[in-house]
């Protein structure tokens, strides 16, 4: 078995693929129309799927199988409350340069400040949330002071 991706079912297409592409400092690297966008950085595929796509576009959805709506049913899932139990965590070199690149762009929702947390394995952090409430995490080198 191989790692495929992790996608995100989004609410607002244009919204998270340019959250995304200003959170990775990145073009997002191949899409399917405006219905899933991936992101491919070093071996870690993010993507973002439209979860009103299919929806709005009856005539271009082929189906085969039996239909699971827990599954299936996209526009359910994008406005279904957000748990927050899967935390995207991405690491940086500077992580006093990187929060304020982040508190710059205006794009953090509920920005923690950087804190320290030492359970068997110290590092330094700040948390905030994506337009959908996906919880961001990064980590990386930081020197007190």
């Amino acid at each position: 078995m191989r790692y495929g991706s992790v996608y995100l079912v989004v609410r607002d297409f244009d919204k998270s693929v340019s959250f995304y592409e200003n959170l990775l400092d990145m073009k997002v690297s191949a899409t399917n129309g405006k219905r899933f966008a991936m992101f491919h950085n070093e071996g870690l595929k993010l993507c973002l799927m439209n979860g009103y796509y299919d929806i709005q576009n009856r005539e271009q959805v082929i189906t085969k199988g039996e239909h699971w709506p827990m599954y299936d049913d996209l526009d359910k899932i994008a406005d279904s409350e957000n748990s927050r139990k899967v935390f995207i965590n991405l690491g940086v070199e500077d992580l006093k340069a990187e929060y304020e690149r982040i508190k710059q762009l205006g794009i953090a929702v509920e920005l923690t400040p950087i804190r320290y947390i030492n359970v068997f394995s110290p590092y330094w952090y700040f948390t905030f949330m994506d337009p959908d409430g996906n919880p961001i995490e990064i980590t990386g080198g930081y020197t007190e002071g």
